[in-house]
């Protein structure tokens, strides 16, 4: 499916896709007049997570269209950390920025996201409005609470899947499941500056989410006592050398 044209762009947009063949076409109609507007050249890289609703089909007729899409896929569902980091892996860009494909994040953000790295290395969504269910809404208060308390995290919105990074950022995530919920923490104690941009979330359109609360505060819990661990154990960087 991917299909990689020409000189490497400068922004590599990076999409999982799990079941959003209903979603993609919209998305994709959102994206380009944004992409039109940009005055840097960018690839948008779909990783297709193993769907089984034709989302290939569709990614398919995208890659064919316009020499702008390339596709990834994946033999089975192995979860969004594994479809990024297969974006990643694609990408070709000096800029990474990952975007969901379920259309509840506004891609008219996208600019904002890339204009914030002119002072800082990484951008990281803030849905400042969220439009999830109350107790979706409590579980996240809860678990933002859980890791101020373990890692000290400071960040408003570890979930936002709208995010804009260097490649040096992007190269210095540990590539383990579960790594996507901890970008800020990871990047900003391995000494990168990050800063928060407010985003717009708006409802789900098609389908539910794919996490159930139960199962992603269990695998939360234990991801955190994971990064508590590395960011305990990293070390710092050398001093600069000197003549």
């Amino acid at each position: 499916m991917a299909r990689a044209e020409g000189a490497a762009p400068a922004v590599s947009l990076v999409i999982p896709v799990h079941n959003e063949a209903e979603s993609l076409p919209i998305l994709w109609e959102e994206l380009e007049p944004v992409l039109a507007g940009l005055d840097v050249s960018v690839e948008v890289i779909f990783v297709d997570d193993g769907s089984s609703d034709g989302s290939d089909t569709v990614l398919h007729r995208l890659v064919d269209a316009d020499a702008r899409v390339r596709g990834v896929r994946l033999g089975a569902r192995r979860g969004v950390s594994t479809a990024y980091y297969a974006g990643f892996e694609a990408a070709r860009g000096e800029t990474i920025v990952t975007l969901d494909a379920d259309l509840q994040i506004d891609p008219r953000d996208i600019p904002a996201m890339l204009a914030a790295l002119k002072a800082a290395d990484a951008a990281l969504g803030w849905r400042q409005r969220r439009h999830d269910t109350a107790t979706k809404r409590l579980a996240s208060r809860l678990a933002n609470g859980i890791r101020r308390c373990v890692i000290g995290n400071d960040f408003h919105d570890g979930a936002c899947s709208l995010r804009a990074m260097s490649r040096a950022c992007v190269e210095a995530l540990p590539p383990y499941d579960g790594m996507h919920r901890f970008v800020g923490p990871l990047l900003t104690s391995a000494g990168f500056r990050v800063v928060e941009v407010p985003v717009v979330e708006r409802p789900r359109r098609f389908g539910r989410s794919k996490f159930g609360i139960l199962d992603r505060a269990r695998r939360t819990l234990l991801d955190l006592l994971a990064v508590r661990w590395m960011l305990a154990r990293r070390l710092p960087r050398p001093p600069a050398a000197r003549d």
